[in-house]
């Protein structure tokens, strides 16, 4: 059985280990409102995007006469040999399941998917590391093409799934210019047909107690402004409660923030029924917003993926300072045991002394 000082000892250390986590707790919680917020931003772009590209593909000629289908490339469909599937996790641990779930769900889309060929691209350092634990890294040679210009050729296939890339720390601090130049990669290997569809796998993010893990399609386009889900995953009524305790006790709002009236000034813009006079062509504005758009639905997912992290880890830490402090009552509760077991020792020892003589 430990002595009194040995329990001192260990009941000094989980209270500073208490400490740390609170701390934690609340630096996860003031991120969690500055991803919000930049969550919040992010959708009526989106949405605008949306309504200029439903209201344009009402006014020029971008329609197969044949098909009655749209020309633009990021619109056919074909049959899903090759898929990319990007995988948007976290860079740091202390969330949770957060990083678990993401992964779970990104290897059950690859295990339904098995007589495709799928091509991985990670965004995190948990994910990157996950993945290529598991599959193999496609390798790159670098060429000189007709014109003489070297390069980068993808080497033969070492499985039917490999990573081709990945983008550690683009979630530490997200900026515009790699979320668009990664989407620009994704749409130029659809249009080149090196790939067949294109989907990604994230935390949709509402509110601290509202959010799950998705498959969304990104390519070929189906509806324009509309979610493409190819499997989700809804958290436990558990998990719901304790991220809602962890909220209320840092301030955080469990509700939905109530963007209404945004949402539907930004689906009313650009779809005035009016005549609009174009500087360039219809169908290069036309190309040149769809590009944006899936530019703007990966930058939506990744903001909302950085608000469930935060999130995430703010409920953990608020259930590592809730189990720190029992442990504390429990150790606190054990000393004054040991502590009165050796003073009673102590007073029968003197007692039986004092008889003895």
């Amino acid at each position: 059985m430990a002595n009194v000082l040995d329990l001192r000892r260990r009941i000094r250390s989980v209270k500073n280990t208490r400490q740390i986590t609170k701390a934690m707790k609340m630096v996860a919680a003031a991120k969690l409102r500055r991803a919000q917020e930049r969550a919040l931003a992010a959708r009526p772009y989106a949405q605008m995007i949306a309504s200029v590209l439903e209201s344009l593909s009402r006014r020029v000629e971008i329609y197969d006469p044949a098909t009655g289908r749209l020309r633009h490339p990021l619109f056919a469909v074909r049959e899903e040999k090759r898929v990319l599937l990007v995988v948007v996790s976290g860079d740091k641990g202390f969330a949770g399941a957060f990083n678990a779930n993401i992964l779970k769900m990104a290897l059950k889309f690859i295990t339904g998917n098995r007589e495709r060929e799928i091509d991985i691209e990670a965004v995190g350092k948990k994910g990157r590391d996950q993945m290529r634990r598991r599959y193999p890294v496609a390798g790159y040679t670098e060429q000189a093409g007709e014109d003489g210009a070297k390069r980068m050729v993808r080497e033969a296939r070492k499985g039917s799934v490999e990573v081709t890339g990945d983008h550690p720390g683009m979630l530490v601090k997200l900026e515009a210019d790699e979320v668009s130049s990664l989407a620009a990669s994704i749409v130029e290997r659809y249009i080149h047909e090196e790939i067949d569809a294109a989907y990604i796998v994230y935390n949709e993010f509402k509110s601290v107690i509202a959010q799950r893990v998705v498959v969304e399609r990104l390519l070929p386009i189906m509806t324009i402004g509309g979610q493409q889900i190819a499997g989700e995953e809804q958290p436990t009524a558990e998990e719901r409660k304790r991220a809602g305790e962890a909220a209320r006790t840092a301030g955080i709002p469990l509700e939905e923030a109530d963007t209404h009236e945004a949402d539907e000034e930004a689906k009313k813009f650009g779809t005035a029924n009016v005549d609009y006079i174009y500087e360039q062509p219809p169908e290069e504005l036309f190309d040149g917003l769809l590009r944006q758009y899936i530019f703007a639905m990966l930058y939506h997912a990744m903001t909302e993926s950085v608000a469930a992290e935060q999130a995430a880890r703010m409920t953990a830490m608020d259930a590592a300072t809730n189990n720190a402090s029992e442990m504390i009552d429990s150790l606190t509760l054990n000393m004054n045991r040991v502590r009165q077991a050796a003073i009673t020792k102590e007073i029968i020892e003197i007692v039986s002394g004092a008889a003895a003589l």
